[in-house]
């Protein structure tokens, strides 16, 4: 299995940063024309917000198989500690699961709030149309008025041994600090004298939805490669404590066996001696 993983987890990552570049474009060409409009009446509710927060939607994404150490673990611990904070300010908390084990980990105790879960292809099988089902039925949610608030969890890649439980607001979709703060790059860039054909309303209204897909496709492809980086490092650590019971037991073996040798020998011994 750690060979099998090992082998994934390259097709994974390359994957995985081959969509990064993409994934970052869209968010600064969102951030360029979100930060030239004022909030109003005409603006897409994506954007907007239905103004209040009383709902939130979280979509948990997590592996179809185990054998990943803490993978599914430690980012379902992580949401249900966001979902408690939530629920002790007074919030409604739905769910989406995606991955049998994000279904299965929340069935205790939470399984009356989760509303649907999303089964998807895993492995190289795993395509942006697998992202798109998940965000059509969050917007479909959101035109009919189910919750004002959507994030999504999932186990950010970070290097072999470093998978990191992220959260992620997608709707309403918000500028990052980063970018209305103090980075003048990004900052200039977002502020810059832009004209928009069409209007940034229209722009919007195509964009947003498509950005959604966007950051859950990139959210899928990090937690794939997370998934064949943490079952290969497992495994690996399975086979050398299985390598070292093995020693241990075969010790106790031979120490037993060669007690029970002597044993014999000194009872012939005995038993000669008597004769």
């Amino acid at each position: 299995m750690k060979m099998v993983a090992a082998s994934k987890l390259k097709k994974a990552q390359e994957n995985a940063e081959a969509s990064q570049p993409y994934a970052q474009t869209m968010a600064k060409i969102m951030a360029r024309v979100a930060g030239n409009v004022n909030l109003g009446g005409n603006m897409p509710k994506l954007l907007s917000g239905t103004g209040r927060d009383d709902v939130y939607l979280l979509v948990i994404m997590t592996s179809d198989r185990g054998l990943c150490a803490g993978f599914n673990s430690n980012l379902v611990r992580f949401a249900k500690r966001q979902i408690n904070d939530l629920r002790n300010q007074g919030k409604t908390v739905k769910i989406i699961t995606v991955g049998r084990k994000a279904r299965d980990m929340m069935r205790m105790g939470y399984g009356n709030l989760v509303i649907h879960h999303e089964s998807i292809a895993s492995g190289p099988q795993l395509s942006f149309d697998d992202a798109n089902k998940i965000s059509a039925r969050v917007l479909d949610l959101f035109e009919k008025g189910e919750f004002d608030v959507c994030r999504i969890y999932y186990n950010t890649f970070q290097s072999i041994l470093v998978q990191k439980p992220t959260e992620q607001q997608i709707i309403p979709f918000s500028l990052p600090e980063s970018k209305a703060d103090n980075d003048n790059e990004v900052g200039d860039d977002v502020g810059a004298p832009y004209d928009f054909e069409p209007e940034q309303e229209k722009i919007l209204e195509a964009l947003l939805p498509r950005n959604i897909g966007v950051q859950i496709f990139q959210a899928l492809l990090d937690s794939a490669a997370g998934e064949q980086a943490a079952r290969m490092t497992a495994m690996d650590n399975a086979t050398r404590n299985a390598g070292d019971m093995i020693n241990k037991v075969t010790l106790q073996y031979n120490r037993a066996r060669q007690a029970y040798i002597t044993k014999e020998l000194i009872e012939i011994i005995s038993g000669a001696e008597a004769v």
